[in-house]
């Protein structure tokens, strides 16, 4: 091979090496698109206790699915409800109870979950019957302790047989009954002041 031809060559080469390095380089990959989250405009309502009008029907105090959810389990007995009447003897205008998870074939007696609502002529009188069904409880060997319900002082009673939430707000009183052993113990006093709140809180759109 001559001297130009080499030269030639080797001129081809850096020209070809040369090409190689000026060549673009593919763009690198896009990242992975990471989903944006957006926050709320508005806060969740948070609807308060009030001294509710007193309803007609157990699912508008609080609902099955809502005592379910509270309860962290579906129920498998029945609801069933009785409407009571006034009574002038203790200014109570109405009264509704509301006996949950009945089993099939039994009745109310063996229900061992109770929601109940009354309500009477003034706060006074609504007042005066807590503290009466309270000592009721006391004197036949019940133990009874103040506790919250959301703002609201309420008397949680724990008995041989059951456990109960007793308070009023207004004109109106409120009860949550559960037969010992139905709610685990650690649990029992949070589960019934729920069920409380609920109670005493209007179902929306109801």
């Amino acid at each position: 091979m001559g001297a130009r031809t080499r030269q030639t060559a080797v001129l081809a080469l850096v020209v070809a090496a040369l090409a190689a390095c000026t060549q673009e380089k593919p763009p690198p990959a896009p990242p992975p698109q990471i989903p944006t989250i957006v926050a709320p405009t508005s806060a969740t309502k948070v609807r308060p206790m009030v001294d509710r009008p007193m309803p007609e029907d157990c699912e508008l105090i609080v609902p099955v699915d809502r005592v379910n959810e509270i309860l962290g389990r579906k129920m498998e007995g029945e609801l069933k409800q009785i409407i009571g009447i006034p009574q002038e003897s203790i200014a109570r205008t109405a009264k509704i109870d509301c006996y949950h998870d009945v089993p099939k074939g039994k009745d109310i007696g063996d229900s061992p979950l109770i929601i109940g609502l009354s309500t009477y002529s003034d706060d006074a009188s609504a007042k005066e019957r807590v503290t009466e069904s309270v000592d009721a409880e006391k004197k036949d060997g019940g133990q009874a302790t103040e506790v919250d319900v959301t703002k609201h002082k309420a008397q949680y009673v724990t008995t041989k047989t059951e456990r109960l939430l007793v308070g009023s707000l207004g004109k109106t009183t409120y009860v949550v009954r559960a037969k010992a052993g139905y709610l685990p113990d650690d649990k029992v006093k949070d589960i019934l002041t729920a069920l409380a709140v609920q109670s005493m809180t209007p179902i929306e759109d109801a």
